[in-house]
């Protein structure tokens, strides 16, 4: 499975991106959100695009994210029932991760209605699915952690998806032990996760 591809952009609109990597065009589909991000990138400089592979029978399409949290953004909304991914990729377009989480959590149907091509019903699964497993700024962890706790958090996450949790279960556990120990080493969240599961 790829994570990141870096290189330099031989071709960049608000649709897609072609970054070259050794001489392989990687053609990969991208938010207005990164579109903002590579903009900015002088036309030589090597930049690096967070991948999510989306793998139909006609097609084998990439999709690319200037950062982690927007990717990981794209794949708990492409979870969500009736979300495909370029309908996770429009929502993302249309508004900033900042401005997703937010809306999500104050349960704001009529903002992510006003996504092109996203009815009631689809919104309000939206907000029901994913509430819970979003971290908006004022967060109780997030006020009680920091960066570098998060980072730990991020990490032990991955590790305990990885080994076949749900992103769900995980995050139980995980908040559960950063409320009782915020200084907490990778390793250790990992195993007190694993006890609690």
């Amino acid at each position: 499975m790829l994570d990141y591809i870096k290189g330099t952009i031989a071709e960049l609109n608000p649709a897609y991106a072609v970054v070259d990597n050794h001489g392989l065009g990687y053609m990969i589909n991208i938010s207005l959100n990164t579109y903002d991000s590579l903009a900015k990138v002088p036309k030589e400089e090597v930049i690096r695009l967070y991948v999510q592979e989306a793998i139909r029978e006609d097609a084998h399409l990439l999709y690319g994210f200037a950062d982690k949290h927007e990717r990981e953004l794209f794949l708990l909304l492409i979870s969500v029932s009736g979300v495909g991914v370029n309908t996770a990729r429009m929502i993302l377009s249309s508004m900033t991760t900042t401005d997703l989480e937010k809306n999500i959590a104050s349960a704001n149907v009529a903002a992510l209605k006003s996504v092109k091509g996203l009815g009631a019903k689809t919104a309000q699964r939206i907000i029901v699915d994913l509430k819970d497993k979003i971290k908006v700024a004022g967060d109780a962890l997030i006020e009680e952690t920091s960066q570098a706790s998060g980072e730990v958090y991020e990490e032990a996450m991955a590790a305990l998806v990885m080994l076949g949790f749900t992103q769900q279960m995980s995050q139980k556990a995980l908040k559960k032990l950063f409320k009782q120990e915020p200084g907490i080493s990778v390793e250790d969240a990992i195993k007190k996760a694993l006890k609690m599961m």
